[in-house]
């Protein structure tokens, strides 16, 4: 097989995600017309199958797709291909298959990102037996699916219940990775909340902290929660729920200190990009907070500048925990702020703020045309 076209690409996604939304072809920068002729002509060949039930539509992988996919790279494939999982034998159960979907939108984003995804390129770090061996070397960021976090055994069944898709090592700090979708997704405090102890333990001196990576994790390497969701208007969503019924639902609370919300689109993607880059958040925070007034603590409240007289708060990383403390502060002082965001995270901000705050953005554009040439 041609392991270079966009064929080989989407079978990839398939057989890592078991069942492959359509809005994967988009991550593939794809055209409409031409996506809907790569379709037509893999299920041709009988390399793919379109799976249709619920009002869901999803690509899965046939026998013959995943005979190919084996032969080229067993390496690669041979965990999603073989036994029982959901990935080899994807369910028709619609809350499984949304959430294999949503999985494989995910994997789309963090490829297109420049993040590892695939096994054979990655570090074993969950494998059995990884624990004994010589400190792992690898490249960040990379990502591992809830599936081959749950490879290290009986630890990981107090965290069987979790929402999480996978963790997202980056450097300097790693991202318990969920995905929202349209709607607001399940949540159990106590599940997330072990999750984060889990990651914290493995930075601090389990198998994450004999990564000979040039940028070890520590004790203190903070453990965030990313989540990925259709759009900027499920933010809203989120930071505004209370939890529903019996506190089910997902509401902003402690299990983690920071929760960031990208949008599944080309600007999640860019996101991605930022977050997963230390000297790019550095650059793009010193650049805007050149012109800026220091912090003034008489306001009493977190903020990161002052800009005419206000407490301003750099919320480019949409990190909706501290947007919901400022938010709450400027009530409670009865005060005005200002924040400064991307172009397309104004209209949620200006909805969730209201008047509270003045908004200066950052042209998405321009900063990729800056930053990211």
């Amino acid at each position: 097989m041609d392991t270079s076209t966009s064929a080989y690409r989407l079978m990839e996604l398939i057989a890592i995600s078991g069942e492959c939304s359509p809005r994967v072809l988009a991550h593939l920068h794809l055209s409409t017309s031409y996506g809907e002729k790569l379709i037509t002509r893999l299920k041709k060949e009988g390399c793919i199958k379109v799976h249709y039930k619920d009002g869901l539509r999803g690509y899965r992988l046939t026998g013959r797709g995943k005979k190919l996919l084996l032969a080229e790279n067993p390496s690669r494939f041979s965990f999603y291909l073989s036994g029982s999982s959901d990935t080899n034998r994807p369910r028709s159960d619609f809350p499984r298959r949304h959430r294999l979907q949503q999985a494989s939108i995910a994997y789309a984003m963090l490829q297109d990102a420049g993040v590892e995804i695939y096994r054979d390129q990655k570090a074993p770090l969950f494998q059995p037996g990884t624990e004994q061996k010589a400190p792992c070397s690898m490249t960040l960021p990379a990502f591992y699916h809830s599936r081959e976090v749950k490879e290290l055994g009986a630890e990981t069944v107090k965290i069987n219940n979790s929402r999480t898709t996978g963790i997202l090592l980056a450097p300097e700090c790693i991202y318990a990775v969920f995905c929202t979708g349209g709607a607001l997704m399940k949540w159990e405090y106590r599940t997330e909340l072990k999750v984060k102890a889990l990651l914290s333990y493995h930075a601090s001196r389990g198998i994450l902290s004999d990564m000979d990576n040039g940028s070890h994790y520590h004790p203190d390497t903070p453990i965030k929660a990313l989540i990925i969701g259709e759009g900027m208007d499920k933010a809203l969503k989120l930071m505004e729920s209370t939890g529903g019924f019996q506190k089910s639902y997902f509401y902003l609370d402690s299990s983690f200190d920071y929760f960031h919300y990208i949008p599944d689109d080309a600007a999640g993607i860019t996101m991605l990009r930022l977050l997963c880059s230390p000297a790019l958040q550095k650059a793009l925070r010193d650049l805007l907070l050149s012109d800026l007034q220091a912090p003034c603590p008489d306001y009493g409240l977190e903020h990161d500048a002052v800009s005419d007289g206000l407490p301003l708060l750099l919320a480019f990383d949409f990190d909706m925990l501290r947007l919901s403390r400022f938010r709450t502060a400027l009530s409670f002082h009865g005060l005005t702020g200002s924040l400064i965001c991307f172009d397309f995270q104004k209209p949620v901000l200006q909805q969730y703020f209201g008047e509270a705050v003045t908004i200066d953005t950052i042209d998405l554009e321009k900063f990729e045309g800056r930053f990211l040439q």
